[in-house]
């Protein structure tokens, strides 16, 4: 059977055996991303390198081997370790805060609750392009993907915000789904995010192509 990358070269209709293994490909992706991601402070590391695999598999058709994902791995873990921590840490702390305002501990009420969640999922969107940006430096480099994220979200608005509203939706049904599929959820998500950062207007930041 035609690979994907030769099946869109030629034009070639994708029948449902092709869908279905890419679907089981990135459920696979998404439960060896959350074992890796485990530790926590080998978080970045796994979501970098997963999402180093998912920008071979768009752009080639195929994924990486096990070998050179391993490696990227390994190369990514002790880099990936600061960012790892301070990951957890302002998710933490923007989860305390939406809490306190939700339950009004904290002064603000209504308006207080929407800025912050709002404020909130602009991060988590930028933090969405920056995996991406990740990814297509081979699953490390988070400085370099967080400065080219930044300007590209500035530079295109509108693909901003529909990867804020991939991540958001991922939130809700994060929070909806049964916990055995989560994993499974976050190779999809991961999926999602490249599908909407590589649809980029004319004219966006060459550093995304």
């Amino acid at each position: 059977m035609a690979s994907r990358a030769e099946r869109q070269d030629t034009g070639g209709r994708r029948d449902w055996c092709d869908v279905a293994r890419d679907a089981a490909d990135l459920a696979l992706l998404g439960i060896l991303l959350v074992l890796a991601a485990v530790p926590l402070v080998t978080a970045a590391a796994a979501v970098g390198t997963a999402s180093a695999a998912v920008h071979d598999w768009t752009r080639t058709g195929g994924w990486p081997s096990a070998g050179a994902t391993v490696r990227r791995f390994g190369r990514s873990v002790l880099p990936g370790v600061p960012v790892s921590l301070l990951a957890v840490a302002v998710a933490g702390l923007l989860g305390a805060d939406l809490a306190a305002l939700a339950t009004g501990r904290v002064p603000g009420g209504p308006p207080a609750l929407l800025v912050t969640a709002l404020v909130t999922a602009g991060l988590v969107g930028w933090a969405g392009l920056v995996v991406v940006e990740v990814g297509g430096n081979g699953g490390g480099r988070w400085r370099a993907g967080a400065r080219s994220a930044a300007r590209a979200c500035l530079d295109a608005p509108t693909r901003w915000a529909a990867l804020t509203g991939v991540t958001v939706v991922a939130g809700l049904l994060a929070a909806l789904v049964t916990p055995v599929a989560l994993p499974i959820l976050a190779g999809y998500t991961l999926a999602a995010l490249h599908a909407v950062a590589g649809r980029r207007p004319v004219g966006a930041h060459p550093e995304l192509s």
